[in-house]
């Protein structure tokens, strides 16, 4: 794997990861029990909207550092705002079916997709389009994957697409559960996401 250049860790970080209300206190993890997950499972599946706040840790042989993100998600727009060490202040990466931006220190670039627009900038890509699934403790949909469950039945563990990526906290926001601490290898990449605020908007299935 490459190392990426300095001034290119805004738009790494944003591919890699794919505001509003107050936050809200999350319940206990004890308090998963062994039904939840199934009980909720075709509801995250059928959730496409939501927003989240949080910090994101990159790591790599050459550099560690972090940023705050925003990341808010509807069926047809995503918009992924890190703010902090990560680069000149800000870098907001956005986009709808077949045009995405990423804005930098740097300036505007556009492609047709997240990993296009890696490919671009950075000269390889990543699964970004996989982030909005395993967030939500999903495998991305038609493609081979391992998940191991934890004792109460939630994902522990899942592989897909050359990544690993480890469940390791959940909070519960109303009447879901969802990841509040990830973390996700592939290769000496590293990279931890910690949830502070999830504000789902789930449609009755």
């Amino acid at each position: 794997m490459r190392r990426p250049k300095p001034y290119l860790l805004p738009g790494l970080a944003l591919a890699l990861l794919l505001g509003g209300c107050a936050a809200r206190t999350p319940a206990p993890d004890a308090a998963r029990s062994a039904d939840d997950w199934q009980a909720q499972k075709v509801r995250l599946e059928a959730m496409q909207t939501w927003e989240l706040t949080g910090k994101a840790g990159l790591r790599t042989p050459e550099d560690s550092t972090s940023a705050n993100l925003d990341w808010n998600q509807t069926p047809y727009h995503f918009r992924l705002l890190l703010s902090g060490p990560f680069g000149s202040g800000r870098s907001v990466l956005e986009g709808r079916e077949g045009r995405v931006s990423l804005t930098t220190g740097e300036g505007r670039f556009e492609a047709e997709s997240p990993e296009a627009l890696m490919e671009q900038r950075l000269g390889w890509s990543l699964p970004v389009a996989a982030l909005s699934d395993w967030v939500r403790g999903l495998p991305a949909d038609d493609r081979p994957h391992q998940l191991t469950r934890d004792a109460r039945g939630f994902p522990e563990r899942l592989e897909q697409d050359g990544w690993t990526i480890d469940y390791l906290d959940w909070m519960r926001v109303e009447d879901l559960w969802l990841p509040r601490r990830m973390k996700m290898q592939y290769g000496d990449l590293n990279v931890t996401l910690v949830v502070t605020r999830w504000q789902p908007e789930t449609t009755d299935v």
